[in-house]
């Protein structure tokens, strides 16, 4: 591989668009700043697109998606398999531009990169996984099915996972055969700045994978575009409904995926070291700042030993970045959201403070947005904390005196993206699995994701998606394609008919041999 495929310091200052396969700045002239939540240094510039950005980068997908879509699945997987491999090479300069930009430590950034090339190879294999039907349905009358790609689609992506959440979408879309445009969050351009490069390094067409930076009105411009056929959104649940409404209203196909209150119920038969290590890592990994975080946990009847177990655990995190230490969270506004719920949650509802993570932003020689794990003992199931998403490292505790009444709290939530239970006995485990309102359910496991060929999403109908299909498995693959059914029938030939072949008649054998066959 060449050596530009290392930012220089004149490109870390600067994110342009990524179009056609070159680096172009924003007919808008305008940039937003990339700030390391860590420092609170300003790292980087990123273009901000407008509506003639976002013509450009659709013409240039239009002209690439006549010759990617004409491409056998094979020819396009073999490309894919290429960038796999830079991924690999790679993945130690992607985990510090995730680490720079969004603030997690090593350990967490090079899971991420692993994880999101975990779809990414799960992606090379759909030519098996897509395999068309075929079928004879009545007498010489066949049907077969086939996939064909939509075109133009567009993948919004959020600030959490600078590298995975794209890979959830984005190698599906374009071995299916689509021109993928995504759109990063403006707060960490600088992971798929350099994702872009190496899309290049393997041989892709200009026009296939582009990027677009920019904000809200960036993507408004991106859905209103009437070429753009299909859009995948994953963040906030506001966010999510509002581009849901857009482009249904448009007869786009969209799949917006919201926000999350994940919810953990721990038994008294529940293993409380086990319990108590997996509760931890799930609501203060990643500083609380993924939608398959743990936010409430629901002790049924009295248990302090788990408590004190996982209050004990969460306090010998440390800030930092390396293993075993928590990062920042992303932003200001992020910091001031979770200090405010935390107060509110104390002054105004009554909750006790087994854990203040508040302590680790009074220290005057550490810059940046850090906030520690916390611990909330509630006295109200439907205290604010406990329903609203707070997205950040918070764990609100509530002991139920039944398992019915943990059952109704976890339904009464308007999300329905993730919840565990953690028991020694099957049977207890059964109960709340066959209850639980969410999409995707744990047993003994506070961060219940699925894996691939198994789809990534919450339950529809609730504030965690809107749309159709699902994300990252088949249920992605099937988001951006359409299903062609082809039936066809063929009679048997007239025997008065000449036949292609030397334009000679049939001979007396070959109607005796018609003949007989009828």
């Amino acid at each position: 591989m060449s050596n530009d495929i290392r930012m220089s310091e004149e490109e870390v200052l600067k994110v342009d668009n990524f179009i056609c396969n070159t680096s172009i700045p924003p007919v808008t002239g305008s940039y937003f700043p990339v700030t390391n939540p860590a420092t609170c240094e300003i790292i980087g510039q990123v273009a901000i697109s407008g509506v003639k950005d976002v013509e450009t980068i659709v013409t240039g997908a239009e002209c690439a998606f006549p010759g990617w879509s004409n491409r056998t699945m094979g020819s396009r997987v073999a490309l894919m398999q290429t960038f796999h491999s830079l991924v690999d090479k790679y993945a130690l300069d992607i985990a510090k531009l995730i680490v720079l930009e969004n603030g997690k430590n090593i350990t967490e950034a090079l899971a991420e990169v692993a994880k999101g090339n975990e779809t990414v190879w799960y992606a090379c294999s759909l030519p098996s996984i897509m395999e068309g039907k075929i079928l004879q349905v009545s007498t010489d009358i066949m049907c077969c099915d086939r996939h064909d790609p939509l075109g133009v689609v567009s993948c919004v992506v959020p600030f959490n996972f600078p590298f995975m959440v794209p890979m959830w979408t984005i190698p599906i879309a374009m071995i299916t055969g689509n021109c993928v445009i995504v759109k990063p969050s403006e707060k960490v351009p600088l992971t798929l700045n350099f994702v872009s490069k190496l899309f290049l390094e393997s041989g892709f067409p200009p026009g296939v994978f582009q990027l677009l930076n920019g904000d809200a009105n960036t993507v408004k411009a991106l859905i209103a575009h009437p070429q753009i056929r299909a859009m995948t959104f994953v963040g906030s649940s506001p966010v999510a409904k509002s581009i849901h409404e857009q482009c249904s209203s448009l007869q786009k196909r969209v799949l917006a995926l919201g926000g999350a209150k994940n919810h953990l119920v721990a038994l008294k038969d529940a293993n409380i070291a086990s319990a108590a290590s997996d509760i931890v890592t799930s609501f203060a990994g990643c500083a609380g700042q993924r939608c398959m975080a743990a936010s409430v946990l629901l002790l049924v009847e009295d248990n302090p030993a788990l408590l004190n177990a996982v209050i004990e655990k969460a306090s010998q995190i440390q800030p930092g970045q390396q293993e075993r230490q928590m990062g920042p969270v992303i932003d200001l506004q992020s910091f001031h959201k979770i200090q405010k719920y935390i107060t509110k949650s104390v002054q105004q509802n009554g909750a006790k403070i087994m854990l203040d993570g508040r302590s680790w932003s009074t220290c005057k020689d550490r810059k940046g947005y850090w906030i520690g794990p916390t611990v909330l003992l509630h006295k109200q199931s439907d205290a604010p904390a406990m329903v609203e998403e707070i997205f950040g490292p918070v764990l609100n505790v509530y002991i139920c005196n039944s398992w019915a009444e943990a059952i109704d709290i976890e339904k009464a939530n308007p999300y329905g993206n993730a919840a565990s239970i953690y028991t020694s006995i099957g049977h207890h485990a059964d109960y709340f699995i066959q209850r639980f309102k969410s999409a995707m359910l744990g047993v003994n496991v506070g961060i219940p994701v699925p894996r691939e060929p198994f789809s990534f999403g919450g339950l529809y109908g609730t504030l965690s998606k809107y749309g159709d299909f699902d994300i990252t498995g088949d249920g992605a693959a099937h988001f951006f394609t359409n299903r062609v059914k082809v039936t066809s029938r063929w009679p048997k030939p007239s025997l008065n008919l000449k036949t292609n072949i030397g334009d000679t008649s049939y001979t007396k054998s070959d109607k005796a041999n018609f003949a007989g066959q009828m």
